[in-house]
């Protein structure tokens, strides 16, 4: 049987009932229509206009820009210029953008996750998130990013890999799409993934163990001692610095990914924005039966107070996310820590 376009995907969504389905539809297409636009210029590398390299500015959070950054922040307004989408909120812009205050929708996105890839020729991603246009647009553009993430109607990102992908959930399981040159369109190749409890797969920053807090270097110890040590298995450890492809390796096989605050300067409160990064991941992840923290707290329930805010996230398997919450709470009640492993760690003398 012949595998179902996103088209048709989005035509069987659109057919129940609720008012805003259309508009969700639509703008999913018109973000398609954009991913295509960026995923040409991307495929060009060094030889297009848009790899020029790094622009003397940050962006809203402080990071370095790079011309593909700022290039597909542009395709990517532009297409909801075109959608039924209302405002407009992006890791590069300062603030949102009103676009047309009678429509129903918000975006918020990352257009180009995983910059520090660009010039290795590495997997990098957009991600996206859908949310009701509550209140007043034209009054304070920022109120509708400022919803908990539970209250998403939809999210997903593109990963621009050896495959073109778009991971996609708009409230009733995360479903992966991928486009087929043959076809011109992207077709289903994953409907309603389920995560595994369970792993044996890992993905932190190693780099930064000493700028962790304790109950995060007491996690990866244990993780790292193996078969031998109190998890009693071997781990595999993985880091990609994408977010989206972080995200996809787990939807495919299972895992855990950990970014947490730690002491270095402005990495207190973690380095990933909650608005558009960390909400939409934790939104597909808990669609196919995961879960997503801040080491402790549910990603969804938590109240943005401003456009850019951090957040420390870890999501994946939700055994293994529900143990990393309880090394912040109660290490010391996690059944098969054995004392002789909670005093020396792997990299501590």
């Amino acid at each position: 049987m012949t595998a179902p376009t996103l088209d048709a995907f989005l035509n069987s969504f659109v057919r129940q009932e609720d008012e805003r389905r259309p508009a969700v539809a639509a703008t999913v297409r018109k973000l398609v229509e954009a991913s295509l636009k960026v995923r040409g210029s991307i495929s060009q590398g060094a030889l297009g206009p848009s790899f020029a390299g790094r622009r003397d500015s940050s962006n809203a959070g402080g990071d370095v820009q790079k011309d593909l950054d700022v290039f597909a922040d542009d395709i990517f307004l532009d297409a909801m210029r075109h959608a039924p989408v209302a405002l407009y909120a992006s890791e590069e812009l300062e603030q949102a953008v009103l676009l047309n205050g009678d429509a129903p929708l918000a975006v918020a996105i990352d257009p180009l996750d995983g910059s520090s890839s660009i010039d290795v020729n590495l997997s990098i991603g957009t991600i996206f998130s859908l949310l009701p246009a509550t209140g007043a647009p034209d009054g304070n553009p920022a109120a509708p990013f400022l919803q908990s993430g539970v209250n998403q109607i939809g999210a997903g990102f593109f990963i621009y890999g050896p495959q073109l992908a778009l991971v996609l959930s708009l409230g009733s399981g995360t479903h992966i799409f991928v486009f087929s040159q043959r076809v011109g369109t992207f077709v289903q190749a994953h409907e309603s993934l389920m995560l595994p409890p369970l792993t044996q797969e890992f993905a932190i920053n190693a780099s930064n163990y000493r700028h962790w807090d304790e109950a995060v270097r007491l996690y990866v110890d244990d993780c790292l001692k193996g078969s031998e040590g109190p998890r009693e298995k071997d781990f595999n450890m993985r880091w990609l610095a994408c977010l989206a492809a972080e995200c996809y390796r787990i939807l495919m096989r299972g895992g855990v990914f950990l970014y947490p605050g730690d002491s270095r300067r402005g990495c207190h409160q973690g380095r990933l924005r909650l608005v558009y990064e960390a909400n939409p991941i934790a939104f597909l992840i808990e669609q196919a039966g995961g879960a997503a923290t801040d080491t402790v707290n549910r990603i969804l329930d938590l109240q943005p107070e401003h456009l850019h805010q951090r957040t420390p996230l870890v999501f994946g398997s939700a055994g293994e996310v529900e143990r990393i919450a309880r090394y912040h709470l109660a290490p010391s009640a996690i059944g098969d820590r054995a004392p002789l492993f909670g005093n020396r760690g792997l990299f501590r003398a």
